[in-house]
């Protein structure tokens, strides 16, 4: 039998493979000629969504729309801010119910498309349950916008844009009677983080898309990787972690006083892609027992929606 050169230089033996009827995928041509054997789609192109970028958040949110949420889907962008992440997203393209416990004057205006309710708080939504086919979900995300006097926040004097931008510019409220029982630093971040992602797995459909903006930070001298937390304390409630996006600023972080540099600063921010399906993977490893073991991934059981 006739052998031929593969790509790799070595010969191999030639099969009896008819090339696909013109105008027909290779799919179809080997569905009619009876070939059961599966046979490779697609083109090969480099025009794809890579996981890093460099530059702008509505750079990235639209080219995560488009990689996870179909066109038309019923969107809750529940910390919508200025609503800078739509700034490259077509109007009408999704059906968006914009909100946020104090919306910022020039939101409305900017897409007047939108549904818009103030005053909500992300971690009581006011919408019914399995409502929605993708959740927004972008909170501060530093400890130093988490204080109980205004003057302690950070963004003071020259910071100023950046809690307008960031906050509400209100110092915590204690819990009444309580003025210890809250969480308090990077714990209160992750109390957010906490609370939002139980309220967004209640509104969210089955299979559900949460999209969530977050950034590590060094609480206390201490590295604390917001990400890795989110993901896995996500992965108990019943959110499978489908991709992760990297945003790298394009220009460098400063700081206001340093006197010996002991972490890395950083530059770069990430936007998580939760699914509302469980899976039998967990992203919890545990190495203790000197073999690898996985924690379940499956979430408690709760009433079909």
């Amino acid at each position: 039998m006739a052998t031929r050169q593969t790509e790799a230089g070595t010969s191999s033996k030639r099969t009896d493979r008819r090339r696909p009827a013109k105008g027909r995928s290779p799919r179809a041509s080997a569905a009619a000629s009876g070939d059961t054997r599966r046979v490779q789609g697609g083109v090969a192109t480099s025009d794809v969504v890579p996981s890093a970028h460099v530059g702008e958040n509505a750079l990235v949110f639209a080219r995560i729309l488009a990689l996870h949420v179909p066109a038309g889907a019923r969107v809750a962008d529940v910390t919508f801010g200025k609503g800078v992440f739509w700034k490259q997203i077509e109007p009408g393209a999704y059906d968006v119910h914009a909100s946020d416990i104090e919306l910022k004057p020039s939101a409305r205006a900017a897409r007047p498309s939108f549904t818009y309710q103030d005053g909500v708080d992300c971690r009581a939504l006011p919408f019914e349950d399995a409502s929605f086919d993708c959740l927004v979900l972008d909170p501060p995300y530093m400890e130093g916008l988490y204080r109980r006097k205004t003057d302690h926040m950070a963004g003071s004097g020259t910071h100023a844009a950046f809690r307008r931008a960031y906050s509400n510019g209100r110092a915590t409220a204690e819990a009444e009677g309580k003025p210890r029982a809250q969480p308090r630093w990077h714990d209160a971040v992750l109390d957010l983080y906490a609370r939002a992602g139980r309220e967004a797995l209640r509104v969210l459909r089955a299979g559900g898309v949460l999209i969530v903006k977050c950034q590590d930070e060094v609480s206390a001298n201490k590295q604390r990787l917001t990400h890795v937390e989110i993901i896995t304390g996500y992965e108990s409630l019943g959110l499978y972690c489908k991709d992760l996006f990297v945003l790298v600023r394009p220009n460098s972080p400063g700081v206001s006083r340093l006197k010996k540099q002991v972490h890395a600063r950083k530059n770069h921010s990430y936007f998580l892609v939760f699914e509302k399906r469980s899976t039998k993977i967990s992203s919890v490893v545990d190495l203790s027992a000197g073999e690898l073991a996985r924690r379940s991934s499956r979430a408690p059981r709760r009433r079909a929606q």
